[in-house]
């Protein structure tokens, strides 16, 4: 790594690649490329864009994404995760470091790793908090044999990174398991707020449950946790589902887990809509209006 600085690869370059190149970009890294499998298609125009405003060059494939990289950052959707990591394993060379931060099972990421094999410096990455605004410094669990190297590079950037063990999952698994509540609670405002709406109760409620919890602004969180969902819910769907695979291999059936993954992704597909994405920067009664049209519409 010339001057100590790595040349860094994003295998996906969605919301999270983005923003974690855009902030490394500005701590000083420069050498960055990425791969998406939207280049191609008019889908990816978009991600093009992002790329070359941040001064990431997008590549024409994976292996060409991948060549002289020193970290492969792998933010691709959950499904995908294993795919992404078998498109570029003929093309490694010089053992990289493959961070894997998809929001997936301690079993897939332990998959993953299996795959690539001693081509690549697997380290199970966890992202623990909203990617935004805080990017690249945004903290994050390492896990796996090479995590304790993995954190000395990238926290000479600025990352807040922490090793959560030295076993590959270790991250993974506190990620999944606090997922239970995070997305959880996401599915649950929306069914209890749509409700409210319905019934006419939604400051009663909101002021009512301030009584429970104090520390907690539900003002702020109704409109953020609905927006949250409308333009993630399929993903967190399917982060959901890999919560469920984590649950049941810990002996946990995942009743509450399987209910959000319905939400989320029903709140994904609503969230889709013009009349509901034309709102979500407004405040909650427009937000939760347009929710309740469209769920109606769905019935």
């Amino acid at each position: 790594m010339p001057d100590s600085k790595p040349a860094l690869c994003f295998i996906g370059f969605g919301e999270a690649g983005q923003a974690i190149a855009a902030g490394l970009r500005e701590a000083g890294i420069e050498r960055m490329t990425a791969w998406d499998i939207l280049f191609p298609q008019a889908a990816g125009e978009r991600l093009r864009r992002a790329g070359e405003a941040i001064g990431v060059d997008c590549a024409a494939s994976a292996a060409q994404a991948i060549a002289g990289a020193d970290v492969i950052v792998c933010a691709v959707t959950a499904a995908s995760s294993v795919e992404a990591a078998r498109s570029v394993k003929p093309h490694l060379a010089g053992r990289p470091f493959f961070l894997d931060i998809n929001s997936v099972s301690p079993a897939r990421k332990q998959e993953t790793a299996k795959l690539l094999g001693e081509d690549a410096r697997y380290v199970d990455v966890a992202v623990i908090a909203a990617i935004h605004p805080a990017r690249h410094q945004t903290p994050m669990l390492l896990a796996g044999a090479h995590a304790e190297a993995a954190m000395a590079i990238l926290a000479a950037f600025g990352m807040r990174v922490s090793v959560a063990g030295t076993e590959i999952g270790a991250a993974a698994a506190i990620k999944m398991v606090r997922s239970v509540m995070l997305k959880g609670m996401e599915a649950l405002t929306l069914e209890c707020f749509l409700a409210a709406a319905r019934a006419g109760v939604v400051e009663e409620v909101a002021a009512s449950l301030k009584n429970n919890y104090p520390g907690l602004d539900w003002g702020k969180a109704i409109a953020y946790n609905l927006e949250r969902m409308a333009v993630h819910g399929e993903r967190r769907a399917a982060e959901m589902e890999e919560v469920a695979d984590t649950l049941r291999e810990l002996g946990v059936e995942p009743l509450m887990t399987a209910a959000t993954v319905k939400r989320q992704r029903e709140m994904g597909e609503i969230g889709a809509q013009q009349p509901v994405r034309g709102v979500l920067k407004q405040d909650r009664a427009a937000m939760l209006n347009a929710i309740s049209a469209a769920a109606r519409d769905r019935h």
